[in-house]
């Protein structure tokens, strides 16, 4: 063998000690250096979660790539969360260079798991809102003071609804779209997004459905309800996360839950302008639904995760329904020339 100094170790080889170290280091501080382990969960992103047990405790390790996550804002949104009285995990122990956070375990009854049991729909359905109604109650000052989190401004969601054209456009169409029509897409979503602020602003989570709510039995009124994921949170139009929560991409709803549930909103604010709510409604539904439908395509083709494929049948047919709306006249002829049904379908 060629005599010399050794070979310099991978990189990644070298970053994986790094954070096993650290990760047995967070662990160590915060009382847990020896404990059973199991993963509990991932999920679109780059985050992995784990259940770590001790005798009769537990806790949760989220292991956030520091490459790809950034934990600090889910650290500030879950300690605005908990000051306002919601039940977010708790911050057990942390560390951010590393991409770690040491959460409460907050156990396993997700909406979704309840639902799937046969669990009451119209009473979760209802805490959720009423979380809603809650939140949105309060002034914009409090709910989302300044420096919180971001505007969800028109370039972000622009931005957004681009991942059609970025990324399920290359994968349905059989003739890519021009310059001029991708030009002409993002034109008329820069024309409707003033419809959708004219409604008040409130903290948006973003991720607002059944997968990210859980039923906590020990908590009374909304902070029964528990809420995982909200680093992406925004500052934004009230609307969002109740198009979020009512426009499932990964979940069926009657039409008469979802009436039900909009009316009991909009009770709670008798001073909200119909009309502007329900155009809101229809951008930011259509715009979401735009998203998921990229993003979708985008964690199988980049990141190899199929399992997201089979909702975009139901997802299109969200965006169809929101189209629908007159304020939206334009982009449903947009998307009639250019993306006609026949190509509405899911990437193989």
């Amino acid at each position: 063998m060629p005599h010399g100094k050794p070979a310099p170790a991978p990189a990644l080889a070298i970053e994986a000690v790094d954070r096993d170290r650290a990760r047995a280091a967070i662990l160590s501080r915060a009382g847990w250096a020896s404990h059973d382990y199991s993963l509990l969960a991932g999920d679109a992103s780059f985050r992995t979660y784990y259940r770590l047990r001790r005798g009769g405790r537990r806790a949760v390790l989220m292991d956030a790539p520091p490459a790809h996550e950034d934990t600090a804002p889910f650290v500030r949104v879950a300690h605005h969360l908990a000051a306002l009285g919601y039940s977010a995990p708790r911050i057990l122990s942390e560390d951010a260079a590393h991409g770690f956070l040491l959460l409460e375990d907050l156990g396993d009854d997700t909406f979704t798991r309840i639902l799937a049991a046969g669990g009451d729909e119209t009473a979760l359905y209802t805490l959720a809102v009423d979380l809603l109604i809650d939140l949105h109650r309060r002034p914009a000052a409090e709910s989302v003071p300044a420096g919180l989190v971001p505007p969800y401004d028109d370039a972000r969601l622009l931005d957004e609804a681009r991942l059609l054209t970025d990324w399920y456009a290359p994968a349905a169409l059989e003739t890519p779209l021009t310059r001029l029509a991708v030009a002409d897409y993002e034109a008329l979503w820069r024309a409707v997004f003033p419809i959708a602020r004219a409604v008040p602003e409130s903290l948006v989570l973003r991720d607002f459905h059944v997968d990210n709510l859980m039923r906590l039995e020990d908590r009374s009124g909304v902070a029964a309800c528990g809420l995982l994921d909200f680093q992406d949170a925004v500052a934004g139009p009230v609307t969002y996360d109740l198009v979020s929560l009512l426009e499932d991409a990964r979940r069926d709803l009657h039409p008469i839950l979802v009436a039900t549930m909009r009316a009991r909103y909009e009770t709670a604010f008798p001073a909200l302008d119909p009309e502007a709510f329900a155009a809101s409604w229809a951008v930011l539904a259509a715009q979401r639904h735009a998203k998921v439908i990229g993003i979708f395509t985008r964690l199988h083709r980049r990141d190899g995760k199929p399992h997201y494929l089979p909702h975009i049948s139901r997802v299109w047919r969200l965006l169809e329904a929101a189209l629908c709306h007159p304020a939206l006249s334009g982009l449903r002829a947009w998307f009639d020339a250019h993306i006609p049904p026949s190509r509405r379908i899911t990437p193989s």
